[in-house]
């Protein structure tokens, strides 16, 4: 199963979707996920990472919400999803910015997974106008 299939499988898409929309909801997915995990990984390290926990688990919150947004169809609401999308991509480049602190492999992984949403959302702000 695809996020695109199932958009594009709405009774008011006609088979057509926002490509770069239907991206950004797949890699806020995955970015909440992985925020999840990582900060699963960052309790189990022996130092304080108390702070990265807390940006992880924020990030992967939002993310969410901009990817439950970001695949609704029924209805019109631009102005809440351009606002979903900018506070999506600013938490991952803020989550990037502290998982980069650290030389975990989970880390690192994460600061990965969160730019490409960080730019995969600020793409699909830009087909909003």
């Amino acid at each position: 199963m695809s996020i695109r299939k199932m958009i594009a499988s709405h009774p008011l898409a006609k088979g057509h979707i926002n490509e770069p929309m239907a991206e950004a909801a797949k890699h806020a997915m995955y970015c909440a996920v992985i925020c999840t995990s990582c900060a699963d990984a960052c309790s189990a390290e022996p130092m304080d990472m108390t702070q990265c926990i807390r940006t992880c688990m924020d990030c992967a919150d939002i993310c969410t919400a901009a990817a439950r947004a970001a695949t609704r169809q029924t209805g019109e609401n631009a102005a809440m999803l351009k606002v979903l999308l900018i506070a999506c991509a600013d938490a991952c480049d803020i989550c990037a910015i502290e998982c980069e602190k650290h030389d975990h492999d989970h880390c690192r992984r994460c600061a990965e997974m969160c730019r490409e949403c960080a730019n995969d959302c600020r793409e699909a702000l830009a087909t909003l106008g």
